[in-house]
């Protein structure tokens, strides 16, 4: 079999899916279509925005799918006359029997996170919230439960300590688009073993998971340890942002935090307690130390460091 006879229909939406299309089609498979999501209108005009990965495959000539409902007759007839050997999801919805059974390769799936840990529609954010030094990116076949299916091939990533979702998605993208394109070739040549997801669980192993992040979770409690809130900040910068509240001349407003350092020291007021010099820091005590801001946003500001922040607005102690 080549790559050309290897037909091969990809689903997908963000910005994270279109790293392993285009090593796909740089590889010289034949993608005869891919299936996204709806186009959405977005910025301060609404205009209807097509996703990521539609927009690539535009470019590039790659038949479109965009169906409200999966388990349409009508979407499942056409996803059918494509005649796909093999399917491939990244950063999709999840999929009913009848569309991930279909090829008979099967249906494998690009999962951000060292299955069987982080299962779940947050895997980036959980890993860094949760303070891990290593991640990493999965293949694996797609099955009736979610993120469950027989491993293929896994890659570690490190998480260093100035890593934040944005930097650890850039780089699992990366060794993700890799990864997809190897499965791919090795399911060519019938060299895979998959592997049950149970065989890697080792007695007394704690399953962490990645549920999908809500508002409430994006909240700063500065009742926990410095590194703790330090991490939730990494954890949900750029996307979607930890945030607290702020009293500015009289009014309590909110601020979205990006970026923060910790100092654990001994000494240190109640949690909560603001400091600054209107100059330079702006710092906030935590249970064991204080957590110097160091990047945010105000409320109908645009996002800025902390000494441009200061030099726009006094704040009292």
């Amino acid at each position: 079999m080549t790559k050309q006879d290897l037909r091969i229909i990809y689903m997908g939406t963000p910005d994270f899916a279109v790293g392993p299309l285009k090593a796909l089609t740089d590889n010289g498979f034949n993608i005869v279509a891919v299936v996204t999501g709806a186009d959405k209108p977005q910025g301060r005009g609404r205009k209807i925005i097509p996703t990521p990965v539609k927009e690539f495959a535009v470019e590039h000539g790659i038949p479109v799918l965009q169906p409200e409902k999966l388990k349409d007759p009508a979407f499942v007839e056409e996803l059918r006359s494509f005649k796909a050997a093999l399917q491939i999801v990244v950063a999709f919805r999840m999929l009913p029997e009848i569309v991930w059974a279909m090829p008979k390769l099967g249906t494998f799936n690009l999962h951000a996170a060292l299955l069987p840990q982080y299962r779940g529609a947050a895997p980036i954010n959980w890993a860094v919230i949760n303070g891990e030094k290593m991640t990493g990116v999965t293949t694996f076949f797609i099955d009736k439960d979610i993120d469950t299916g027989r491993i293929m091939l896994q890659r570690e990533v490190p998480i260093t300590d100035d890593d934040n979702c944005g930097t650890i998605h850039d780089k699992l993208m990366e060794t993700g688009s890799k990864l997809v394109v190897e499965t791919v070739e090795r399911l060519m040549k019938n060299d895979m073993k998959p592997i049950e997801q149970e065989s890697l669980i080792k007695p007394g192993t704690t399953l962490k998971h990645a549920p999908k992040i809500f508002k409430e979770d994006c909240r700063l409690d500065f009742n926990k340890p410095v590194s703790t809130v330090r991490n939730l900040i990494r954890g949900l910068s750029p996307y979607p942002a930890a945030f607290t509240t702020i009293n500015v001349k009289g009014k309590e407003m909110t601020m979205k935090v990006y970026a923060a350092d910790a100092e654990k020291t001994e000494n240190h007021p109640a949690p909560g307690k603001m400091e600054t010099d209107n100059k330079k820091f702006l710092k906030i005590s935590c249970q064991d130390g204080w957590l110097y801001l160091t990047e945010v946003q105000l409320e109908g500001k645009k996002r800025m460091k902390i000494v441009e922040f200061l030099r726009g607005i006094i704040l009292e102690n």
